[in-house]
């Protein structure tokens, strides 16, 4: 980074000295979360209002600037850190965190783009509402990034993805000019609906700086409920009838591979979740419920017949607000588990409800046949068909791996084929970044390359904003 470099003095004048950070003070924004990946940029601006992200916008295109836009870094696909070349700048929205509006008589709020995820589920609650997306860096990761990548979470199977949570947002074109459809209504059919390009489009066709987000009421109580099973196909069967039972009482449906439980807990060894280590997989379940006695009531009528043959080998219900929380820790530590536990691939695949337990089981066939020395640890949104099937290599068995770029391609492949071959897809919720580009000119059909290259074209002619990502070269 050259901090005399006559552009980065320019944002300099626009945005403060403070804002433009060269050297030491911008590593952080170089490199991706797992630490695999690291870029080089001129400078990482952090602009504090829109105003000043369409000043930035406006200098990189006159000096014909690539722009990485950067939300909370929390990618897990490349997605957010800049390329090699350095002739770049990394935008990052951190200082963007303001909550602007709360309405609880319109069930909304509206937020800026830097606003981290937990910040907004808690002013909602706050004011006696629900804002759903859940995920495990919600801690971190901000608010415009999940509208840019569509994040899932836990929480799909009854509120939808975030494209499902957004009414409306505020967007800053490449060349600078605000687009502002930061609406709130539930309806509005007045020709095509811009905000879906933006939502999804992992900043390749402009930079979102506010979000208006639909609230919720608060549900009732909620049970959190954790099933074993002795066999996939026989949890993947039991999750018809518990969703016929509860119907949108269901808020999450969350599928744990008891190797994922060992893992998570090999390197968290504070988790106080009992559990039998024999146990192959594990259902976890959170119903909204008025009377907990009637959900468990109700549960044991469904799981009478899997009790009785035997295919549930224990149900721990949680039995209070520190028991949910204990529980849900165990999911949402898996990502930090992974990263200190070895080598994983992460194959963030959706798959149709039908086929999910043929999918595990071909999978790992596949992975038992061709790659002996991995261990599958799984964990997955079963209740809309997202599966996070990781392939993972302790430490030193990976590093004792001659030729570790094939093999980690001969995974992907293997694991995406198969996705492929069963009608689902290779990318659910994480998105495409620079990882998963190669992907999209194996999998997309050619027509709808070609549709979204027109729509890159013509907001982004000059391929500047998050260039690398999304779309094959």
């Amino acid at each position: 980074m050259d901090a005399d470099n006559p552009i980065v003095a320019e944002l300099k004048a626009r945005l403060g000295d403070k804002y433009v950070r060269t050297g030491s003070d911008a590593e952080g924004h170089l490199e991706d979360f797992w630490g695999r990946a690291r870029g080089k940029a001129l400078c990482v601006a952090l602009p504090g209002n829109t105003e000043e992200v369409a000043a930035v916008l406006k200098i990189c295109q006159r000096h014909q600037l690539a722009v990485f836009p950067q939300g909370g870094n929390t990618s897990t696909c490349l997605g957010a850190v800049p390329d090699a070349k350095g002739q770049s700048i990394v935008l990052a929205l951190g200082r963007m965190n303001r909550i602007l509006a709360l309405q609880p008589e319109d069930f909304s709020l509206v937020a800026e783009a830097g606003c981290v995820l937990a910040d907004i589920q808690q002013a909602a609650s706050q004011a006696g509402l629900l804002f759903p997306l859940s995920l495990g860096a919600e801690g971190s990761c901000q608010i415009g990034g999940n509208v840019a990548t569509n994040a899932g979470g836990t929480a799909v199977l009854r509120y939808g993805n975030t494209r499902d949570l957004v009414l409306g947002i505020e967007a800053v074109l490449p060349d600078g000019q605000v687009w502002n459809g930061l609406r709130t209504l539930r309806k509005d059919n007045t020709g095509y609906d811009l905000k879906h390009l933006f939502i999804g489009g992992e900043g390749t066709l402009g930079v979102i700086t506010k979000v208006a987000l639909k609230l919720f009421p608060q549900p009732p109580q909620t049970t959190t409920v954790l099933i074993a099973f002795d066999d996939i196909a026989h949890l993947a069967g039991f999750t018809q009838p518990l969703r016929r039972a509860f119907d949108t009482a269901i808020g999450a449906m969350e599928l744990i591979s008891g190797s994922e439980v060992r893992i998570v807990k090999a390197i968290y060894p504070d988790l106080n979740v009992p559990y039998d280590p024999a146990t192959p997989w594990f259902l976890l379940v959170d119903i909204a419920c008025e009377q907990q006695d009637e959900v468990n009531e109700r549960l044991q009528q469904v799981l009478g017949d899997a009790l009785e043959n035997g295919h549930v080998s224990d149900v721990l219900v949680a039995h209070s607000e520190a028991h949910r929380a204990a529980i849900w820790r165990l999911r949402h530590t898996v990502t930090e588990a992974h990263k200190k536990y070895g080598m994983g691939m992460s194959h963030d695949v959706a798959i149709p409800l039908m086929h999910i337990a043929g999918f595990i089981q071909q999978a790992g066939a596949i992975v038992a046949s061709r790659f002996p020395q991995a261990e599958i640890a799984l964990v997955g949104h079963v209740g809309d068909g997202n599966l996070h099937y990781n392939v993972m290599f302790e430490q030193r068995v990976w590093e004792a791996i001659e030729d570790q770029a094939a093999t980690r391609k001969a995974v992907y492949r293997a694991i995406y084929d198969l996705a492929a071959k069963l009608d689902g897809t290779f990318s659910a919720e994480h998105g495409i970044g620079a990882l998963h580009v190669a992907e999209m000119a194996q999998y997309k059909p050619p027509v709808e390359l070609q549709l979204m290259r027109g729509i890159k074209a013509l907001l982004d002619p000059d391929n500047r904003m998050n260039p690398g990502r999304v779309l094959p070269g």
